[in-house]
């Protein structure tokens, strides 16, 4: 990776957190400064409140990376946020359709960012689940992502935070098709439950790819922050102290949280870099 002939590597990062306090940004922050770390890049970024100041980056960026966030995925419809949010995804489209532009702008979708993405390009149906889905639980590759460089080194299944209250279902699969989009992983297999396994992880296109977990989830960090007292209190009372408990175990195992915080946004950065670099030489 020939990234050494770029000077400086900027990234917006988009917060859909809605001024609600958060362990997200800040483990998107520490990804970032460790990976330039590792890199010996000069890496800088910014941020931009989407929610509560309708902030977006402009198209001088190189990579955006757009975070989770609190609420509904439905009830922002039509909002004004959600509106300069979609222009914003619209001028990254155009700019990467555009043959001219050589450096295509790379985007990473999370949670609530990923819901918004599924129900803008309609390629599946976004909608409440039936309980709130809060803890470390097993992802499961499909063939397309077993396929997926961002994947490289997990295993299948692989372990990820997760934690919503919504979901994506019931794939548009000839939206799909005309977009050249993929499914890549899915949830858990619950034998027992007569439910649809909800979408976990798509391509939407060669330069835009999201989650609907946490890959930005930092082991050790939720785990100090799940043992203080006020958020313990608060998990035991909605979920019980055995999760509470599962989640401590799970976060300290290394073939799980931390594997996949320290191979999922790395390798999307490390190929968006890639990429970058490529462009550049050509």
């Amino acid at each position: 990776m020939e990234v050494s002939k770029k000077q400086q590597i900027r990234i917006a990062i988009l917060d859909l957190y809605d001024g609600v306090s958060n362990q997200g940004m800040r483990c998107i922050r520490e990804i970032l400064n460790q990976f330039g770390d590792q890199c010996q890049l000069e890496i800088t970024w910014d941020e931009f409140d989407v929610r509560q100041s309708h902030q977006v980056p402009d198209l001088s960026y190189d990579i955006f990376i757009s975070s989770g966030g609190p609420g509904s995925p439905l009830d922002s419809f039509g909002s004004n946020w959600e509106q300069v949010y979609f222009k914003w995804l619209h001028h990254v489209q155009r700019w990467n359709y555009n043959e001219a532009n050589l450096q295509k702008k790379h985007v990473f979708f999370i949670c609530h960012s990923f819901q918004l993405a599924c129900r803008h390009f309609h390629i599946a149906k976004v909608c409440k689940r039936k309980s709130t889905s809060f803890g470390v639980f097993p992802i499961h590759l499909l063939h397309e992502g077993i396929e997926e460089a961002i994947f490289e080194g997990m295993k299948d299944p692989f372990y990820a935070v997760d934690s919503r209250d919504y979901q994506v279902v019931e794939p548009n699969h000839n939206m799909i098709h005309q977009m050249g989009a993929a499914i890549l992983v899915i949830e858990k297999h619950r034998p027992h439950v007569n439910l649809e396994r909800a979408i976990m992880a798509v391509r939407f296109n060669e330069y835009m790819i999201g989650t609907q977990f946490h890959p930005e989830a930092d082991a050790v960090g939720m785990s100090m922050y799940l043992q203080t007292e006020d958020k313990k209190k608060t998990v035991i009372e909605n979920h019980g102290e055995a999760k509470w408990s599962s989640m401590i175990e799970q976060l300290n195992d290394p073939d799980k949280i931390m594997h996949t915080y320290s191979h999922i946004l790395p390798n999307f950065l490390r190929i968006s870099l890639d990429k970058l670099t490529h462009a550049e030489v050509y």
